[in-house]
């Protein structure tokens, strides 16, 4: 069974955000103060969510990735990512975290069964990511990227470049990745209530890269969501590239994304209800949670309507959304 929308979209990919906390503050995540956290008794249980899971598998889910907030700050994390590793039809079982647990959580999380990772570092630089982070120390998530290398993880470095703080960083990025065979992708910056920052887009990256490198065009996977990757040949690396705002993947896009309470939003800028944890909660049989689901893709927007300095910017924090 395939979840296809009204324009014909197939969706294979859920990320589902497990806690919208983070031990970090980063400037163009979160506010400095004033962030209202969900309650626990709201946040849905590890059971809860593999109950669901089992539904969208069903419905032809086959890559599954946990995001936050901070993943690793939710306790016992690994017997949900065991629990989740046995789902039939999941391929995929993925965490995208910021590193900074990783020297102590990367063994058990490899043990659970988890084999991929992707790492946001925004930059190398131990001043800028302590400003960045607002008081945090690189050191751990240093620690932590090498720790999972020594396991056996396929890592990524997710990196967030934005105007005036912090462009300086893309090439020593480059250098830190390719010693380590890691791809390194870059997002541009999302706005979320009011834009805090101004993006750099990834054409102004990809310029900046190809001065000094070469970039071919690889082609991509059914499960390799929107990013547009490159092979660097001086470097022998992979750099990828997901541009929300300046190079919209919307026509393609097959992913939906489960919040921590359960709601379930078809796209990153528009809210969707009822939530399928309420559902669950109120005692709805699995085919009515099914219903919802197929009721709720069909009727997915076209797309977003932000752009990298005007248009709608998205709704909430992103912590709250899941990323």
């Amino acid at each position: 069974m395939n979840l296809l929308d009204s324009f014909g979209r197939k969706h294979t990919y859920l990320r589902i955000s497990v806690t919208d906390r983070c031990n970090f503050r980063c400037v163009y995540c979160l506010p400095e103060h004033g962030v209202k956290w969900t309650s626990k008794s709201d946040i849905l249980s590890y059971e809860e969510i593999a109950h669901i899971v089992h539904v969208f598998a069903q419905l032809g889910i086959q890559k599954l990735r946990l995001t936050g907030g901070e993943p690793t700050m939710r306790a016992d994390i690994c017997t949900l990512v065991a629990s989740l590793c046995q789902i039939q039809g999941v391929r995929e079982v993925n965490m995208t975290t910021n590193g900074y647990t990783l020297p102590k959580m990367a063994q058990p999380l490899y043990d659970a069964g988890l084999r991929k990772l992707n790492i946001s570092l925004d930059t190398l630089d131990k001043e800028l990511f302590h400003k960045m982070s607002r008081g945090f120390s690189i050191g751990p998530v240093l620690d932590g990227i090498e720790k999972a290398l020594s396991l056996g993880f396929v890592l990524k470095i997710n990196a967030v470049m934005l105007k005036g703080i912090n462009e300086q960083s893309i090439l020593p990025l480059l250098d830190f990745c390719a010693l380590r065979n890691i791809e390194l992708r870059f997002i541009e910056y999302m706005p979320f209530d009011v834009r805090w920052h101004q993006c750099v887009t990834s054409t102004e990256i990809q310029t900046y890269i190809s001065k000094r490198y070469t970039l071919s065009p690889l082609s991509s996977d059914s499960l390799s969501g929107p990013s547009q990757t490159y092979w660097v040949s001086e470097k022998k690396m992979k750099v990828g590239f997901i541009s929300p705002l300046s190079n919209r993947f919307c026509s393609s896009c097959n992913r939906l994304r489960l919040s921590c309470k359960g709601e379930l939003r078809t796209c990153l800028a528009h809210e969707e209800a009822p939530s399928l944890g309420a559902l669950l909660r109120n005692n709805a049989t699995d085919r009515e949670i099914k219903y919802q689901i197929q009721k709720q893709v069909l009727g997915k927007k076209e797309g977003h309507f932000c752009e990298v300095e005007s248009g709608t910017p998205f709704q909430g924090v992103m912590t709250q959304i899941g990323g």
